[in-house]
């Protein structure tokens, strides 16, 4: 068996409104520059990608960015159009 790694697909843009500007960086410019790094994700709001050998290993995001609450994140998006439940008889025709 193949003790090799699975790469994970390089980070793409997000499409939503609030999406943050993307900073991919190697580990070892990372190293380098990590006070730097952490200055500008606070300052700029932005998110920085850590790449080892051309995988992603870490991601480093502002801290006060909170994912969107479970509850009510998809209100307005359903659309009701009638009873689900109820059976509907005439699409049946004679054989109901």
């Amino acid at each position: 068996m193949s003790s090799r790694r699975r790469k994970l697909p390089a980070p793409t843009p997000s499409s939503s409104l609030d999406a943050r500007e993307v900073i991919e960086v190697k580990a070892g410019v990372f190293k380098d520059t990590c006070l730097q790094l952490l200055d500008q994700v606070r300052d700029e709001e932005k998110e920085v990608v850590v790449t080892k050998r051309g995988a992603v290993v870490a991601r480093v995001v502002p801290a006060d960015a909170r994912a969107p609450s479970a509850f009510g994140f998809m209100r307005g998006t359903v659309l009701a159009h009638d009873d689900i439940v109820a059976p509907d008889l005439e699409s049946w025709g004679d054989l109901a």
